[in-house]
């Protein structure tokens, strides 16, 4: 073979990701695998490393850069302790369907099988929440594996890849050609004609259809094409769990959110319905309430199920009409089918629209709320937060309830505009803060947390000072692990144990970062620090007090007890 050079395993890697596109890459740095960040060295002007605090904030960085940029993350851990703790951002980017590759540092080849130190076997242990897990054996197939791990992260269902790289693979000197794989030309499969003509059809006959989107793989043009059939088609359409930025929200057509709290008369709306069109959708436990909104396997609705990988299609639900197509060839066949002038409203819809305002809309707040002792009631906050943040502004988050708030009573208006973790992991707010600011440097960019969930990821406030990066981070503080707190009284009511928390001054803390940080004590106060935030030379936190009574946007922790005694057998 012509044109071949000498070149480490290392360089070998560096350069295949250089071709593939990469210009940044998140990391925790370790020795095993120090011969690839040597060679990310003479890349440095091409290639931006970002080094993290911990290895699960490393991999949700890059997987919240995946969301918000479209192209697969890549994070660097080292081998056992490091890729052991990147497991979450794994779980994360597998149930999300975002493509992420995660590179981990291994032993030598010949210490493998022995339990040398640190040595895991990453096949057996990241098989389930993976698309792919191999181990590069051969230095001179560097290229041919990182060209495949971009393949497959990206196709089909996309989702997490790892590869795990042998130090003495990386250290090795081959001699290699000086060609290196491009990144991959995806071809989508658009939905066949025939599917497409019945779909329509269906559409025509059916007296109360609903559209669900979800899922991932969706681009600007995408949006607005499914905008473009929805228009012309009159359907009612709602969106999956954290998935909200798919549709404006602010739409005559747009009915909600099912997720979390969903709102009654919306699942009462999918359960009644004649056609079902999930569109990217898995409708998986949350979306679905718990698997009782669509009855499985044998749905009463008629049931129109669009994902681009046939092993989802019927995996949980058997579809009247299954396609197997990308969610852009999808949208970009129904556009072109569509008339270009919108229908009137049926009344139906416009029906369900209202109940998701209402739903959507907290009741006899006036504009500025305080509670007593300096604490802010968070309906309130958003109803000033929602009407005076910009409109591209990205909103990331982890879990716990304070996210019940934003998800029922903000309306996202564009794409991209959320970047929350369907598998509710915590401490993922603050890590996506910082990936979605480096993928849109041009949006701002507001991380909502909780007091336990901040605390979870807090140490990553050093890599977004180190970055200035202005992002505005919202601690809600109750003092307490809020969700678990609301189940125990549930099940166990007035047995608190385990879910009360002692938390910091998080004012100081911020500023021991080297943070700006604030105390606010009402609504207004924090709509004010969040658009000063979004202008400021580095991360602003705002800590605001929450009261732990109000432990959700549809009840107290009192109402819940209450229920729960009087429900006791």
């Amino acid at each position: 073979m012509s044109n071949m050079q000498a070149s480490t395993g290392a360089r070998l890697l560096i350069d295949a990701l250089a071709a593939q596109g990469v210009d940044i890459v998140f990391c925790v740095p370790g020795e095993s695998y120090l011969a690839a960040v040597d060679a990310l060295y003479d890349r440095r002007d091409e290639i931006r490393l970002i080094v993290c605090r911990h290895e699960g904030s490393a991999t949700f960085m890059a997987e919240a850069y995946a969301k918000a940029s479209g192209k697969p993350g890549i994070c660097f851990v080292t081998r056992a302790p490091g890729a052991t703790q990147a497991a979450i951002g794994l779980h994360t980017a597998h149930q999300d369907s975002t493509p992420l590759i995660l590179l981990i540092g291994q032993v030598n080849r010949d210490f493998i099988e022995r339990e040398a130190f640190q040595e895991v076997d990453y096949r057996r242990m990241f098989a389930p929440v993976t698309k792919w897990v191999s181990q590069i054996d051969d230095p001179a197939r560097m290229p041919e594996m990182v060209s495949r791990a971009f393949h497959i992260a990206m196709s089909g269902r996309r989702g997490p890849v790892v590869l795990a790289l042998p130090e003495d693979v990386l250290a090795a000197v081959v001699a290699a050609p000086q060609r290196i794989a491009r990144p991959p030309v995806l071809s989508q499969v658009a939905p066949d004609a025939a599917g497409l003509a019945c779909l329509l059809e269906r559409i025509k006959q059916a007296e109360r259809p609903l559209l669900v989107l979800g899922g991932s793989g969706w681009t600007q043009e995408a949006v607005n094409d499914m905008r473009r059939f929805v228009h012309a088609s009159g359907l009612p359409v709602a969106c999956s769990f954290r998935r909200q930025d798919l549709f404006d929200n602010r739409d005559p057509q747009y009915i909600g959110v099912l997720g979390l709290g969903a709102d009654p008369a919306l699942q009462k709306a999918v359960k009644e319905a004649d056609l079902l069109l999930l569109f990217g959708a898995r409708m998986g436990e949350v979306p679905s309430s718990g698997y009782t909104l669509i009855d499985s396997p044998q749905p009463e609705q008629w049931l129109v199920h669009a994902m681009p990988c046939a092993e989802e299609l019927g995996r949980v639900y058997r579809p009247d009409l299954a396609l197997v197509t990308a969610m852009p060839a999808l949208a970009r066949s129904l556009a072109a089918l569509s008339q270009d002038k919108a229908q009137l409203l049926p009344p139906r819809v416009k029906v369900l629209h209202e109940g998701y305002l209402r739903f959507s809309q907290p009741a006899g707040l006036p504009a500025d709320s305080p509670t007593a002792d300096g604490m802010v009631r968070i309906d309130a906050a958003w109803l000033l937060l929602r009407e005076q943040l910009p409109d591209d502004v990205i909103i990331t988050n982890g879990a716990g309830n304070y996210t019940a708030w934003a998800h029922r009573y903000h309306r996202y208006k564009c794409f991209g505009s959320q970047v929350a973790p369907t598998s509710g992991a915590m401490g993922y707010g603050l890590p996506a803060a910082i990936g979605a600011r480096l993928a849109c440097p041009q949006r701002p960019v507001l991380c909502l947390a909780g007091d336990g969930c901040f605390m979870m990821s807090s140490h990553e406030l050093a890599t977004a000072v180190r970055l200035k990066l202005p992002i505005v981070i919202i601690v809600f503080d109750n003092q307490m692990y809020g969700t678990i707190r609301m189940h125990q009284e549930k099940w166990f009511p007035r047995r608190v144990h385990g879910t009360d928390l002692e938390n910091p001054d998080f004012v100081a803390l911020a500023h021991a970062f080297g943070a700006h940080g604030m105390k606010i004590e009402s609504p207004a106060a924090l709509v004010q620090a969040v658009l000063a935030g979004f202008e400021a030379d580095r991360p602003t936190l705002l800590h605001v007090s929450t009261d732990p009574e109000l432990i959700g946007p549809g009840g107290s922790i009192d109402s819940i007890r209450n229920t729960a005694e009087k429900n006791k057998p």
